[in-house]
């Protein structure tokens, strides 16, 4: 099954669908990622060719093995506290004005595994003391969302998490779990994870202080960030934060916000 050879206009087929179904521009370079990650499908269902794939995720009766394939193009790996200076910058110059009247809700917007929305939590909770908290925590991955939930994670991605912060918020694996790390069930219990898709119409989801969508624009064209942006702008409070990567800019994708600093801008 290994000699399956994906052909270019089977991959252009996944490149297509991938782009309309959730906005992500699949680049040529990335042909053999998708032949290795959809290859243990092909052997699931004794399939002789990936356009043969394609039509079973394509058909009515694919909906579910859709989602599937859309779990193993999407998923992406990612650790705690990356980007460090936007929790500096969260823990600075926003928590201490947080109002006191309502909660500070946060919405993570491409959590991938969950260490976004888990680095959140232990920011908030230290710095916001008794003060109450809520962080959405969304992906397109079901496969990802599930892992998250577990909040299980192997230790080489907690390299940015200093000894205090692993201590009071995580579990250290031993014996059969060594060389693993287990976020406490009162930081798990406070994140809500849930699917969404950013490239469709999102559902009443109330207004947030911060949200981040870092590390998911590079997959996008400029068409799609555009869109995604402002299907995301309703749910930004006046005055909340919206964070990208820094090696992402809402340069010629948004001219609504004010720009804070690089990749942090804030809604008038």
């Amino acid at each position: 099954m290994n000699s399956i050879i994906l052909k270019d206009q089977e991959f252009r087929q996944f490149q297509a669908w991938l782009h309309g179904v959730a906005g992500i521009h699949m680049a040529e370079g990335k042909k053999a990622l998708v032949a290795g990650r959809l290859s243990k499908r092909l052997r699931h269902y004794a399939l002789t060719s990936y356009g043969d794939y394609f039509r079973l995720i394509s058909s009515r009766d694919g909906t579910d093995e859709s989602l599937v394939a859309l779990d193993m193009l999407t998923t992406n790996e990612t650790y705690f506290f990356r980007e460090p200076k936007h929790f500096q910058f969260l823990r600075e110059q926003v928590l201490p004005h947080a109002c006191a009247g309502r909660p500070f809700r946060v919405w993570s917007a491409a959590c991938s595994s969950g260490e976004e929305p888990y680095s959140l939590a232990m920011t908030l909770t230290d710095s916001l003391g008794s003060s109450p908290w809520e962080i959405l925590a969304s992906d397109i991955s079901n496969q990802v969302l599930a892992k998250a939930r577990t909040g299980h994670y192997p230790m080489e991605r907690a390299h940015n998490l200093s000894h205090d912060l692993l201590s009071r918020h995580c579990l250290k694996g031993i014996g059969p779990q060594a060389g693993t790390l287990l976020v406490q069930r009162h930081l798990r219990e406070r994140v809500q994870f849930r699917r969404l898709n950013l490239n469709e119409a999102l559902p009443n989801l109330g207004e947030f202080d911060l949200i981040l969508l870092r590390n998911v624009m590079i997959y996008f064209d400029m068409d799609t960030k555009r869109k995604v942006v402002q299907r995301l702008l309703p749910h930004l409070r006046r005055g909340g934060y919206f964070l990208v990567s820094h090696s992402e800019s809402l340069n010629g994708v948004c001219d609504s916000l004010d720009v804070v600093s690089p990749s942090i801008y804030r809604k008038p």
